[in-house]
């Protein structure tokens, strides 16, 4: 794998990363909690942001390699990754504003990007 191909799958591997931890504090969200430091200070909450601070170091490297501009292409990747996982784990509809949405941004990044 030569050096640009790894920068690029070390960003893919961030976008996915920030993509699980939107997930986790989606669940936390959905929870009642006793009180208001219980709702900032439990696991998912934790790990969410953990995730999310290694997932920016993870694109600062990333960004070793690679240009800018490629870096808003792969950061799409986010937006069809959270819908597919919030159908996954909250049997969330992909209606048809979600999907109208998805493409108007991932039409807008190709069009920035040609």
């Amino acid at each position: 794998m030569n050096n640009t191909a790894f920068y690029f799958a070390l960003y893919v591997l961030s976008v996915v990363v920030a993509s699980f931890s939107q997930i986790l504090l989606k669940k936390s969200a959905a929870k009642q909690y006793s009180s208001i430091i219980r709702e900032y200070l439990n696991p998912y909450v934790i790990l969410g942001y953990g995730m999310l601070f290694g997932s920016m170091l993870l694109t600062i490297l990333a960004f070793r390699g690679i240009e800018f501009k490629n870096g808003a292409i792969i950061e799409s990747l986010g937006y069809v990754l959270v819908i597919l996982l919030s159908r996954l784990f909250f049997q969330e509809k992909i209606t048809k504003n979600k999907i109208a949405g998805t493409v108007c941004i991932l039409a807008g990044i190709m069009i920035y990007y040609l």
